[in-house]
């Protein structure tokens, strides 16, 4: 869900130095559920404009990977925002990563 890593990263005593949402209603409820605001759409975000950080945590929709989709994953536009998260991995280096579970991720362009 929305800030579900924000969780779990402040309660090991993480701070977070960055986030994105897509959609305004996404933007409106992580805001109100952590007082600030994430910035928009993370394709038009440069890399270079994110703060440093040690260790990062993304998600991203699942339907392209589902099994009860059509499995387009990278070939999908939503499936196409971890290539996203491997631009901002690659620009900062950080210490780790987490990345969501999504099911079949790693079968689905097999």
């Amino acid at each position: 869900g929305i800030g579900g890593f924000r969780l779990a990263i402040d309660a090991l005593g993480g701070q977070c130095v960055f986030a994105s949402e897509l959609t305004r209603d996404a933007r409106d409820t992580y805001a109100a559920n952590f007082g600030d605001r994430p910035h928009g759409d993370i394709t038009e975000i440069e890399a270079e404009d994110i703060p440093s950080f040690d260790f990062l945590t993304a998600g991203f929709p699942c339907q392209s990977f589902s099994r009860a989709g059509k499995q387009d994953g990278m070939n999908n536009s939503r499936g196409a925002l971890f290539f996203e998260v491997t631009r901002i991995l690659h620009h900062h280096q950080p210490r780790g990563f987490l990345l969501e579970n999504v099911n079949n991720l790693l079968k689905v362009d097999d």
